[in-house]
């Protein structure tokens, strides 16, 4: 049985939230008691590429380095909104190495536990400006990602190379499937990780399907990343990944196919995201709530922000319809910057934000900046809200 949350004339919901995270801690969701950490994330990070200018990578001539990984996305995020984050990952002894550590470890997250692997390198991948790679058409055209992480120091990670008692040390536990692609070790990894073992700290997984990593596998990726995601509590998974994986369309059949994780949580791009959140009686609630009008720059990293956002409302124990915004929140914070970390909005900011009642939040706009020119938005005269200072780089639209 399902009954429905959605987004109400008033802006609320007292849905529970499924599972809340062991050690709750201060309301703020950074402790103190509990676990030594708010949230652990595991797997590969890399040294990328990016174009400077539009076209395929075979025109591109200047590309500007960055960092960018899924749990190291997360964690960064979470860190930087000042949540205890751990990376634990492998990278090589060589100068990228470095690089990933010191860039990750600048954003407030402990790399204490990231293995320097003396024989395998760190991995690197060169992308097209609109990469999004399920495998399907953008609008900016055929995604093109040219991964250099076969043999990486990452795909060698084993379930005896890892501290679990490390591992167990969290409120939360992040995953994705991208981990489980890479190698058969890696896999190992999460069928470990994700096994029903007492004391197992919240366990989240971003579904994150990619074709690509799976071409060159013996093993078949759809039934794996599924299976994986239905031994977890909490897992985020997009429409269109889920098409191109087992052919699945809207939450509904996502649901009956994922029906064991306390809380599902659909994101659906510009549309918004549906949660689906298990209550005490066995039932569900279905929350909804839309996306912001966002002036989008790069679209990658975007699903890593918003499972930080929305992870971030889980461990302050905030109800379903704010923890989405939240994620649609620090998701703008990245559409609107070219690499993979935006810079989150102050937490005043993103809880003014995610608290306006659904007419204001419709007429939201945000564009380049709107995290750190200002603290709060204007309308289109300029004037400020009752809540702070000009910021000229969020607009609430007057009809």
């Amino acid at each position: 049985m399902t009954t429905s949350q959605n987004d109400r004339t008033d802006g609320t919901d007292t849905t529970d939230g499924g599972n809340t995270p062991q050690g709750a801690g201060a309301p703020d969701g950074t402790g103190p008691g509990g676990p030594g950490t708010d949230v652990v994330c595991l797997g590969e990070s890399m040294v990328t590429f990016m174009p400077t200018e539009p076209g395929r990578l075979a025109d591109v001539t200047l590309f500007e380095r960055g960092i960018g990984g899924a749990e190291s996305n997360v964690a960064c995020a979470l860190a930087r909104t000042g949540h205890r984050t751990r990376w634990i990952s492998r990278v090589g002894a060589d100068a990228f190495g470095d690089h990933l550590r010191a860039a990750v470890a600048a954003c407030g997250v402990d790399v204490s536990h990231v293995q320097r692997d003396p024989h395998r390198p760190t991995g690197v991948y060169f992308r097209t400006a609109g990469e999004r790679a399920t495998g399907t058409r953008t609008a900016a055209g055929e995604a093109e990602v040219a991964y250099y992480r076969a043999g990486s120091a990452a795909s060698a990670m084993a379930p005896d190379l890892l501290d679990h008692d490390v591992l167990r040390d969290t409120r939360v536990l992040h995953l994705t499937g991208i981990t489980a692609a890479l190698s058969d070790s890696c896999l190992d990894v999460l069928r470990t990780l994700t096994a029903p073992s007492p004391g197992r700290p919240l366990v989240s997984f971003d579904v994150n399907y990619r074709v690509g990593l799976w071409q060159d596998r013996t093993v078949r990726g759809p039934e794996i990343v599924l299976d994986l995601a239905r031994r977890c509590d909490l897992v985020f998974v997009g429409e269109d990944e889920a098409a191109a994986a087992w052919d699945l369309h809207g939450p509904e059949a996502l649901r009956e196919a994922l029906p064991e994780p306390a809380v599902l949580v659909v994101k659906q791009g510009a549309h918004g995201a549906t949660a689906y959140a298990r209550q005490s009686d066995g039932t569900d609630t279905l929350t909804t709530a839309p996306a912001l009008a966002v002036e989008v720059v790069a679209p990658v990293g975007a699903g890593d922000a918003f499972a930080a956002g929305f992870l971030s409302a889980t461990l302050r124990d905030l109800p379903v319809f704010e923890r989405i915004r939240h994620g649609h929140l620090m998701a703008a914070a990245s559409l609107t910057v070219p690499g993979d970390l935006g810079t989150p909005p102050s937490r005043d900011l993103a809880d003014h934000l995610a608290g306006l009642d659904p007419a204001a939040w419709g007429r939201l706009r945000l564009g380049p900046g709107w995290t750190t020119d200002g603290d709060t938005p204007t309308d289109r005269n300029g004037d400020t809200t009752s809540h702070g200072v000009h910021n000229p780089r969020v607009e609430v639209r007057t009809r």
